[in-house]
């Protein structure tokens, strides 16, 4: 239980950091560069993703070493790409249909996908 605690707690600093990234990059595309808040949805969670892959298997998971690196990060880049469609599908639904601001619906497709990235990471990365 005491490992679990810390493993939360390890995946809540990254998940904080690898948040700040994507939702600052989000507000920075969209805002100043002019870009689609979709198109910015998908280059700023992009990005997030590859910070949260190097530290996840760094710091937070005790990734199993009976399968090799390169298999683990395909596992990581197939669970994270269906991550991103879930956040792509709330971010469409939150303003398009309900005519919400990005920058909240962000907040909530964020903790979704938290969610389902730290039980998917958890089942199939870790040993």
């Amino acid at each position: 239980m005491k490992k679990l605690i810390r493993q939360l707690f390890r995946f809540g600093i990254v998940g904080v950091i690898a948040f700040a990234i994507d939702y600052g990059l989000l507000y920075v595309f969209t805002e100043f560069a002019g870009i689609y808040y979709l198109v910015s949805a998908l280059l700023s969670y992009s990005i997030s993703t590859i910070f949260n892959y190097i530290a996840s298997v760094r710091w937070v998971f005790n990734v199993s070493d009976e399968h090799s690196g390169t298999r683990n990060f395909i596992v990581f880049i197939i669970f994270s790409v269906i991550g991103l469609g879930i956040n792509q599908l709330i971010m469409w639904l939150g303003v398009d249909r309900l005519h919400l601001y990005y920058m909240l619906v962000k907040i909530g497709a964020t903790a979704i996908v938290m969610v389902y990235n730290f039980i998917t990471r958890k089942l199939f990365l870790e040993k």
